[in-house]
């Protein structure tokens, strides 16, 4: 199906389950033609029918609780309980069982993307090794937790570099524009409720932010407290993609999986992450964000980097423990450059999609 008709039908069924804000959404789309690395970012729900019918028997790999919508940007920083700093895996709003192989084509496909866009300069195949092979360490090992205190010292450089920078943070959070409609009651008690008692005068205001989640209601709550700024946002969940193009029946608040990925993974939880319907809250602070390629510093170890991310994936997989045996058991059937020739495949279809969708035919 053209690339246009399927946004249109899966924006359709989007607005059954939340209420879209228009100039957002037309916000989402212009970012869809500026870019190919973009429009991937923004189009997991076309994704979802290109690897289903081109990954070939990969498509039909043992199922875990995935991530979904996992790219090279949809990892970051927060602080645990302790205060520390982790690295991992950011944004799990499209998260739902798929094969497990879904998040590492996906990952690897995000690389090639990157690469021809000139974002990252890494040798693809090279690329594809390294994130298997950290993913398929991590399962070895039962996982552990990228926690930037003492060790991981060229990831910690690379998660706090000058474009994250306190006051540069601070100065986008001052620009964000106010709210032109009222907030949503249920958004705006979600993110009240994530304050300390008795903060000072709260100011609500609009964010964009993402490409997948582009056009739901996302508010940003600032508010002085002893002698500094605070900031919550809370964003308005939909159902993931993957149940769109299963034409499953879209399911109840209380069974949305972002909190069972987030609660069984191996991980050290941000403290101020919390669901409240289909609303999730988080604190919005200094390097506690997702970390674009353009913050990036210019000195970086990026081969190393995707191995990272291979490791935190098999981190995250590690929430269905009782597949991995299995999962490993496959691994080591499949062909070698498995996932660089799936990637490099998917890649190619997806920039096709593209080229389609910003030409307009």
């Amino acid at each position: 199906m053209n690339i246009h008709k399927v946004t249109a039908k899966y924006e359709t069924w989007l607005a059954r389950h939340v209420q879209i804000v228009p100039g957002d959404l037309d916000f989402k789309h212009e970012q869809m033609r500026s870019g190919v690395f973009p429009f991937f970012r923004a189009t997991f729900y076309r994704w979802v029918h290109l690897f289903g019918k081109e990954a070939g028997t990969h498509a039909e790999a043992l199922e875990v609780l995935a991530v979904g919508d996992l790219h090279v940007e949809n990892y970051g920083t927060w602080r645990d309980a302790e205060g520390r700093l982790v690295w991992g895996v950011n944004d799990f709003d499209e998260a739902a069982y798929m094969p497990y192989t879904n998040d590492l084509v996906r990952l690897a496909t995000s690389v090639e993307l990157a690469v021809s866009a000139g974002h990252l300069k890494l040798d693809t195949q090279s690329a594809c090794e390294a994130v298997l092979d950290g993913y398929r360490e991590s399962l070895e090992a039962g996982g552990r937790p990228f926690v930037l205190e003492g060790e991981h010292d060229w990831l910690r450089h690379l998660a706090t570099g000058a474009e994250r920078a306190p006051d540069r943070f601070w100065e986008g959070m001052a620009a964000l524009p106010k709210v032109k409609t009222p907030p949503l009651a249920a958004g705006l008690a979600a993110i009240e409720s994530a304050f300390p008692r008795s903060p000072g005068s709260v100011e609500v205001k609009a964010r964009r932010a993402g490409l997948g989640s582009l056009g739901h209601p996302r508010y940003v709550a600032i508010a002085e407290h002893e002698g500094g700024k605070l900031a919550r946002e809370a964003k308005l969940l939909a159902p993931s993609a993957v149940l769109w193009a299963s034409k499953v029946a879209a399911k109840e608040p209380g069974e949305m999986l972002y909190g069972a990925i987030v609660g069984h993974a191996v991980r050290c939880q941000d403290p101020f992450l919390s669901l409240h319907g289909m609303w999730l809250v988080r604190r919005l602070a200094p390097i506690c964000t997702r970390i674009e390629l353009s913050m990036l510093p210019a000195e970086r170890q990026e081969l190393k980097m995707v191995h990272a991310m291979g490791f935190e994936l098999g981190n995250i997989h590690l929430a269905s423990p009782h597949q991995i045996p299995k999962v490993l058991a496959h691994l080591g059937d499949q062909p070698k450059k498995w996932l660089y020739k799936t990637s490099a495949k998917l890649a190619h279809l997806v920039s096709e999609d593209y080229e389609t969708y910003r030409k307009g035919t």
